[in-house]
């Protein structure tokens, strides 16, 4: 049953094809963008700060609030940039990639360091890991290799990060869980934190739904339960993307129910879930484009 996961998660000896080097590349792309994204926004938000309420990861072995002077998330932010974009583009020294995630880690803890503790940066982090460990792991391999055991990697944590999510609720309440109230209760939270920050809330289709009948938000947070739960179906190509489709439900009944939408998370599921390399290579020019000497060079890998 091992060798099957890692046969399922780490497609090595698939035939090198148009579908697989664009999906990959894409992975890679896509972490890089919201690497910016998160790394910048935090960087004009560090300064803000003042205290350490709340030391995450690092910041429990060192003081990370020297992050709140002299512009030094800003120089991280600079840094983070540099150590990516470079193996990115040139592809050469891919284990900057490391570094940066290193770095990414800091400006992170920095930022979360107020008792506020979000997930939606959670997986690009791990990506940008991933990437790192791939270069360093396999830094005789080609690159195909490096992103394969990336792709993977995150693909296992994905699966074994969905599952725990659904044993850590049933450790914590048991079955009870799934209680319509709970979720009752919670839009109920949710309409007093956006009221108070926008003076202003309506229900939208499926909250009124919901608070209409218990058995009906029980069956949403049932729905919940069950995508988290087989999580590590992703593991296995052949379900991978029926689980996927469970996990962006998931997301969107959160977003919903909830008005918290993990677009990261759900964007890359999307990338990552569904087998765009054999659909990318079902079409008719696939075979031209993949001679191209210019995707292969520049786009693709060197």
């Amino acid at each position: 049953m091992i060798d099957r996961i890692i046969k399922n998660l780490f497609e090595f000896e698939a035939p090198d094809s148009l579908g697989t080097k664009i999906q990959l590349r894409a992975f890679e792309v896509f972490t890089f963008i919201y690497l910016m994204i998160y790394a910048w926004e935090w960087a004009f938000y560090i300064p803000r700060l003042s205290t350490v309420v709340l030391p995450l990861g690092l910041a429990n072995y060192i003081d990370i609030s020297f992050f709140f002077n002299n512009n030094i998330s800003v120089y991280n932010a600079v840094l983070i940039t540099l150590f990516s974009v470079y193996p990115l583009l040139i592809k050469k020294q891919r284990w900057l990639y490391a570094i940066a995630a290193f770095l990414f880690h800091l400006q992170y803890v920095a930022r979360f360091s107020q008792g506020e503790i979000p997930h939606s940066a959670n997986l690009v982090g791990f990506s940008i890991l991933a990437l790192g460990l791939g270069a360093v792991f396999f830094r005789d391999k080609s690159i195909r290799h490096q992103l394969i055991f990336a792709f993977g990697f995150i693909l296992f944590y994905l699966g074994l990060g969905y599952t725990t999510a659904a044993f850590s609720k049933l450790i914590a309440t048991g079955i009870t869980w799934v209680d319509g109230k709970h979720l009752w209760l919670w839009v109920g939270e949710k309409h007093i934190d956006i009221l108070s920050k926008y003076g202003e809330f309506q229900l939208n289709w499926l909250q009124e739904l919901a608070l209409s009948s218990k058995g009906i938000a029980t069956s949403v947070l049932l729905f919940g339960l069950f995508s988290e739960f087989f999580g590590f179906m992703v593991w296995f190509k052949k379900f991978r993307w029926a689980e996927i489709v469970l996990l962006i439900g998931l997301h969107i009944g959160i977003d919903l129910t909830m008005n918290i939408f993990f677009a990261a998370f759900t964007y890359q599921l999307i990338l990552m879930g569904f087998p765009w390399n054999r659909w990318i290579n079902r079409l008719p020019s696939s075979q031209n484009l993949n001679k191209n000497e210019f995707l292969n060079h520049w786009i693709l890998f060197k």
